[in-house]
């Protein structure tokens, strides 16, 4: 399915086609959730979303270096690479990294504000130092370059139907849910890496602080202090989906399903967290195969039900690249990828 999105976006070179397939394959492997609504998109728009997470991705593995082979100075200066690399790719169009050069292309086709990159990666490097965040003002301005920023760079891609300053607030509260449901769902592994994501200002309220996070997550010992934090946790991001969900309405017909999809599908691990009982110290929080794939199925409704009215009516605004494209239709899920874990 990659040539047919590529065709439809109309990414011709063949340099420029294989950075926009490292990303699809990026996204594929590590964000499932959200690789998965993707699929719900119009066929033209999804290399340009999969390049801006693949980049994302990219960078995020650098920061965290799973395999534990870089030091900290390595990571930082692999992280320096990548922002002058991004940043010649973003004057020249060139690029060293493959998902640089797609991620630069799609900034160029849909006039992407360029400081938003920047911002993204000052909080990328924050993470090779910062191990915690003392309040949650702290971890709103560093949200703001890590998950922010990523829901206003897709405004342009996936366009809207009121002034895009509008939509933009909602856009980054939907970034910012998602990355707070992650947070949650990794507060275990993140403790493995040395960070601590939720504000101490959150967990100090119910009487929990570094030490005893590490105690339940060694011993695997649940308490009822931890538990009452992540519950106060849980009702922060779920404030932060509630201010999020009226954008969804404020974007181009065609794109919502997908949006929407992801939506639910992200609420969904917070419904899978309270439903082990908040555990997540112990073990990771999934959203069962099952209500994935009828969210999916919802979802390719949604698709069919916009395509018909637009059909039937002259379409909503949508973004038009710098360069021609040639549109496609959007497609219905294959069961292979609906099935992944």
């Amino acid at each position: 399915m990659t040539r047919r999105e590529l065709d439809a976006a109309g990414i011709t070179g063949p340099d420029l086609r294989d950075a926009y397939t490292r990303c699809r394959r990026l996204n594929a492997r590590h964000g499932r959730t959200y690789f998965l609504a993707t699929r719900l998109l119009p066929v033209e728009r999804r290399s340009a979303v999969h390049a801006l997470y693949g980049f994302a991705r990219w960078a995020d593995d650098i920061v965290d270096d799973l395999d534990r082979q870089c030091t900290p100075d390595e990571r930082d200066l692999a992280l320096k690479r990548l922002e002058g690399d991004l940043a010649h790719a973003l004057r020249t169009g060139g690029g060293t990294e493959p998902v640089v050069r797609a991620v630069a292309d799609t900034a160029g086709r849909y006039g992407i504000d360029v400081t938003l990159f920047a911002d993204f990666l000052a909080s990328m490097r924050a993470d090779l130092t910062v191990t915690d965040y003392p309040t949650y003002a702290d971890l709103r301005a560093y949200m703001h370059g890590s998950a922010a920023v990523i829901g206003l760079q897709m405004l342009p891609v996936l366009g809207t139907v009121v002034p895009r300053e509008e939509a933009a607030p909602h856009a980054a509260a939907l970034g910012v849910a998602f990355q707070l449901t992650n947070f949650l769902r990794d507060v275990g592994e993140d403790l493995d890496r040395g960070r601590i994501y939720l504000p101490a200002d959150l967990l100090a309220a119910h009487g929990v602080d570094r030490a005893l996070l590490e105690w339940s997550r060694r011993g695997g010992r649940p308490d009822p202090r931890i538990r009452a934090a992540l519950v106060a946790a849980e009702a922060l991001t779920r404030d932060v989906y509630r201010t999020a969900e009226p954008g969804i309405a404020m974007l181009d017909p065609r794109v919502r399903p997908c949006i929407r999809a992801a939506y639910t599908l992200y609420g969904g691990i917070l419904d899978e967290i309270a439903r082990q009982d908040y555990t997540v110290l112990h073990r990771r929080a999934v959203v069962p195969r099952r209500r994935r794939a009828a969210t999916a199925a919802a979802g390719v409704a949604r698709v069919a039900g916009a395509r018909w009215r637009a059909r039937r009516q002259v379409p909503a605004s949508a973004p038009v690249p710098a360069r021609p494209e040639r549109l496609g239709e959007p497609d219905g899920l294959e069961g292979r990828e609906a099935g992944r874990g």
